[in-house]
């Protein structure tokens, strides 16, 4: 049996007078029973004045998808809604890839986002806006039984999402740029003027999605089974380098919106040029350790002095503190764990046993598995004590001394707590035990792999 007109409409209101009645109660709760205030917040939230008076309001706010103010907090000019749907589509990302599920921004006044919250009520599974702008009777007869005034409430917030003028208007403030839309670049009408705005529902998707990568269940599982030294069956998804801008300071609504609900923090991907690295790889003949090599890494040293004036300026030991330092001993590790696959990689099975090579046996057992892939007659004594592994925990030793030796600093006072402290983070790290699972699993290794050295 379908629904009558007359019940559609009872739901509309019902869904309207839960609204303020729950934002009355949430005013109510402050005040004292005797608070004068009281009686003329109730006489406020009657529905028919807080509509009127939310029909006046809503033009001091305008529902925007592309908004200026990220840009520049002080620019006057025009916001755009354009909804991801009307917009071309086209192979790059960009607004149009939201399709219909998208979050629209409010920018205007923040004392008038209060109606913008009413618009955003859902009755069957829509905002009741777009059933005002779809021009649906049951939701407009909502507003009022005088079917005049319900009308006119109506057309108000239907213009919500109509830009403040029918001029398109930039700023002193916003950004312009040229940018070349015929052939010749010395022809000043080849060129077209734009005036860019922020894509503010693609950036908060952007925003919602990383935070579910970086902060959700899946990434709290993985993140334990990290800690808990195990394999992760799950998908892990990471950023590196990922910056956030803030916007707006401390009043993150005076920008919008959508910038308030995300307390002003907006994600920036890096981009970054391509690092070149030569594809020649020799020998370390005539080394004592790799560590001095790996030390000299361009990719290395700069994260060295890095961390090294981040300890000397004696930070907080407060979470953040943890965080930066975890951080940069992660970075030290990829990288570390990048160079020792170009040795397996580069060089032949066995090259080790060269007379040139002046390494010590736990390197060699690091950096050159293919020995005991070959085992090859007279090497027994290598391939046993490979597969003992009890030399990934020499080796994280020698990196917690090579650290140790690269942040020395009478001040900063390290010894062997902070050695066996890089030693942990090393043989701990996702990266680093992957990298060890894998050559395990070509050979016949232990399941087990010793985080300490043999007594």
């Amino acid at each position: 049996m379908s629904e009558s007109p007359q019940d559609r409409r009872s739901q509309f209101r019902s869904a309207i007078q839960k609204f303020l009645r729950e934002r009355l109660e949430g005013k109510l709760d402050k005040l004292g029973d005797d608070d004068p205030k009281r009686a003329e917040l109730l006489v406020q939230f009657v529905p028919e004045a807080w509509l009127a008076d939310a029909a006046k309001r809503v033009a001091q706010i305008q529902t925007v998808t592309h908004s200026l103010k990220p840009i520049h907090p002080e620019a006057r000019g025009t916001n755009l809604y354009c909804p991801p749907a009307s917009l071309v589509s086209r192979p790059e990302v960009g607004s149009h890839v939201l399709g219909a599920d998208f979050s629209g921004d409010v920018v205007g006044n923040a004392a008038a986002l209060d109606v913008y919250k009413f618009l955003r009520v859902v009755v069957e599974g829509r905002p009741l806006l777009a059933w005002l702008q779809q021009g649906d009777t049951d939701a407009v007869a909502a507003l009022s039984d005088d079917a005049e005034l319900a009308q006119a409430w109506a057309d108000a917030f239907r213009s919500v999402t109509e830009p403040a003028s029918e001029i398109p208007a930039s700023h002193v403030l916003a950004k312009q740029l040229y940018w070349l839309v015929g052939e010749d670049p010395m022809v000043d009408e080849d060129f077209q003027l734009l005036a860019p705005l922020y894509a503010s529902s693609l950036a908060h998707r952007v925003f919602q999605t990383i935070n579910e990568d970086r902060f959700g269940d899946q990434a709290k599982e993985a993140q334990q089974a990290r800690r808990e030294h195990r394999a992760y069956a799950g998908v892990v998804r990471d950023y590196p380098h990922l910056a956030v801008q803030k916007f707006g300071g401390t009043k993150p609504q005076n920008i919008s919106q959508l910038n308030s609900e995300r307390g002003g923090s907006n994600y920036l991907l890096a981009s970054l040029p391509p690092r070149w690295k030569s594809p020649v790889f020799a020998a370390p003949w005539f080394v004592e350790s790799v560590f001095a090599l790996f030390g000299r890494s361009q990719e290395v040293w700069p994260v060295v002095r890095t961390l090294r004036a981040f300890l000397q300026s004696d930070p907080p030991p407060v979470l953040e503190t943890r965080l930066r330092r975890e951080a940069l001993i992660d970075s030290l590790i990829d990288e570390l764990t990048d160079f020792a696959r170009q040795f397996h990689t580069a060089l032949p099975a066995g090259w080790t046993l060269d007379a040139r090579c002046r390494l010590p046996e736990d390197e060699r057992l690091w950096l050159d598995p293919g020995r005991v892939l070959a085992r090859a007659e007279g090497d027994e004594d290598f391939c046993t004590k490979w597969f003992q592994m009890d030399w990934p925990a020499n080796v994280g030793s020698r990196f917690g001394n090579w650290l140790n030796g690269q942040l020395k600093d009478d001040s900063l006072g390290l010894g062997d707590v902070e050695m066996r402290h890089w030693q942990s983070e090393l043989l701990l790290n996702q990266d680093w035990a992957e990298r060890l699972y894998e050559l395990r699993g070509q050979t016949d290794a232990p399941q087990y792999i010793p985080t300490r050295e043999s007594a």
